[in-house]
């Protein structure tokens, strides 16, 4: 009789062991941070935006205060059920940019496609991933800066809340899987602040491949341009060279989703026209 006494207080102490430990593991569940991958999935979807078209300045400011400006127009269309995003810059002036071309598949999960259309050498060549991390047009951004880089090639982190120009936003370390992944780009690691309420990176940090820091980027301005699909963009972008003095700006002027974006305007062939 005892047998069977201790026999059934031990199942119920394994019963209410196992309990216990359910219990523990639904709170830890319960109290976990927030996902920083998936903080940055909802970045990136924030900011792509369909059948959108518009006028933008580019300043580029050197370390004495002396600034060039370029003015562009971009296009962007979302292709393959919204996966990839496809864009195109085209430069009016001044006279020595004027007609240059840039276009880009930016995809969600594989390296994006860059085209640069050379107006005076009648070519286009085409960027390959291992040079994101070059110039864009001599600026500060490099190809990779304004690209949404494939989510699964890093690690996130949620390091914390801090606010940015009066907005409560998550500090997420984003981190390469991989030494090629990070030379390709040109940064060890990346710090964004991401607005909770907007699902936008309101400033960035961005390492070089010894730890420093490099650049920084402040955007500012973000309107919510397509309320269905609630899709914003920043209307001003700041990169800062930390290291050289240097920085670049740019500016939207004028954006507009205008629903009638043709397919022909993402192509090479459309790139080539004069």
């Amino acid at each position: 009789m005892k047998k069977r006494q201790i026999m059934r207080r031990a199942g119920t102490w394994v019963v209410g062991a196992a309990l216990s430990v359910g219990l523990l593991v639904a709170s830890s569940d319960v109290h976990a941070g927030p996902d920083g991958r998936a903080i940055m999935v909802k970045v990136a979807e924030t900011r792509k935006l369909d059948k959108s078209e518009a006028v933008l300045k580019m300043s580029m400011i050197n370390e004495k205060g002396e600034s060039r400006d370029r003015s562009l127009t971009m296009a962007s269309k979302l292709f393959d059920g919204g996966k990839t995003e496809k864009r195109i810059y085209r430069f009016q002036s001044p006279a020595d940019v004027k007609g240059t071309g840039i276009l880009v598949y930016d995809y969600d999960a594989q390296a994006d496609d860059v085209w640069v259309f050379l107006p005076a050498l009648r070519k286009t060549r085409r960027i390959v991933s291992s040079q994101r991390s070059s110039s864009f047009m001599g600026s500060e951004f490099s190809y990779a800066d304004l690209n949404i880089p494939s989510i699964d090639e890093y690690t996130y982190n949620v390091k914390g809340e801090e606010n940015v120009g009066g907005e409560a936003c998550h500090v997420i370390e984003v981190l390469p899987k991989s030494d090629d992944i990070a030379k390709s780009e040109g940064y060890k690691k990346k710090v964004y602040w991401v607005s909770k309420e907007k699902n936008a990176i309101r400033k960035g940090e961005f390492y070089d491949m010894g730890g420093k820091l490099l650049k920084e980027l402040k955007a500012d301005n973000i309107q919510l341009l397509d309320p269905a699909k609630k899709r914003s963009r920043a209307m001003k972008m700041e990169m800062v060279n930390k290291q050289n003095g240097r920085r670049s700006v740019f500016q939207s002027e004028k954006v507009s989703v205008t629903g009638d974006t043709k397919d022909d305007l993402f192509t090479t062939r459309y790139l080539e026209r004069t």
